[in-house]
């Protein structure tokens, strides 16, 4: 029988990574931590984990039995922690990128690492510094259930977090979960401009906070709408009327298309992504939803001219 799930490896100490760090130390794991940014390698010291040089450092400390999160950026970041990891990684070791990876890129890597590979879709931002995210997790079984210490820590616990099947399946459902996201936020961007622009002089927190209040469309997403409203003001007023990414909500669409089923929410979601052609108070607002979730930088109607 294998050994259970003692001490973690965590690459990529960035917003997520840090949480990652700092909810698997409250759990009582070890973590070896290692970003290329020596300040974030500080802040993870600070809060109890052991410090690496290197990448190929974490690999070190870990010893024989290498149990190692990925938290860096989607695409060539991956594939370069990867090729320094490789040297030292057998089949007994697992690796788990929590990343927003395409889920054909994890399929690649499953097959060209020798560790067991994880694709873990990860959502909740940071929010889940204190409620733990939702984890949707690819790749064998045994892995997965090795390492469900670590994962009932960093999720909001047993219930937070599935193994949805083989490699790729978890990235594959966080990508199809994001173009649900997309079409979410269009839905309450489009309802909320057609009171802000209808008969009656409308406070639109209030509208949000008794929406929230036993409404059918309650949700997180509506709370960030009341948050947005109490800081931003009724009108956005200085929001800009554009909304960053798009990525994940492609992949979607893409996918739609090769499966022939039809999605067209999600597509119009995200074609309202790419359209700066005019004003739109429902950008406005999933712009700065996108901060309430993600804390991503909330564009201001001057650095979009």
């Amino acid at each position: 029988m294998r050994s259970l799930f003692n001490t973690a490896g965590i690459i990529g100490l960035g917003r997520m990574g840090q949480i990652v760090v700092d909810r698997v130390l409250a759990a009582g794991h070890d973590v070896v931590a290692f970003d290329i940014d020596e300040n974030a390698v500080a802040t993870a010291l600070e809060r109890g984990a052991s410090g690496a040089a290197s990448i190929s450092d974490v690999a070190d400390q870990l010893g024989d039995e290498k149990r190692i999160w990925l938290m860096v950026p989607a695409g060539d970041p991956v594939d370069a922690a990867l090729d320094e990891l490789e040297p030292s990684l057998a089949s007994d070791d697992i690796v788990v990128d929590g990343g927003n990876s395409n889920f054909h890129d994890s399929i690649r890597r499953a097959e060209s690492t020798d560790a067991a590979y994880l694709d873990c879709g990860t959502s909740g931002g940071p929010a889940g510094a204190e409620r733990g995210f939702s984890l949707m997790v690819g790749g064998p079984e045994w892995a997965y259930d090795e390492l469900t210490p670590v994962f009932d820590a960093v999720a909001t616990g047993p219930d937070g977090h599935e193994r949805m099947g083989p490699a790729g399946s978890g990235h594959y459902v966080k990508m199809i979960h994001n173009g649900v996201e997309y079409a979410l936020m269009q839905a309450y961007g489009e309802g909320f401009e057609l009171l802000a622009n209808g008969r009656y002089d409308l406070d639109l927190e209030a509208v949000a906070r008794t929406w929230n209040n036993g409404a059918v469309i309650r949700s997180w997403l509506l709370e960030l709408c009341e948050e947005a409203f109490r800081e931003e003001g009724n009108d956005l007023d200085g929001v800009a009327d554009y909304v960053a990414g798009g990525s994940t909500g492609t992949w979607t669409v893409q996918e739609a298309l090769e499966q022939e089923v039809p999605v067209p929410l999600i597509y119009g979601a995200l074609a309202e992504r790419f359209s700066s052609r005019d004003m739109r108070f429902s950008r406005r607002l999933a712009n700065r939803l996108r901060y309430g979730f993600g804390r991503h930088e909330v564009k201001r109607q001057d650095e979009s001219e």
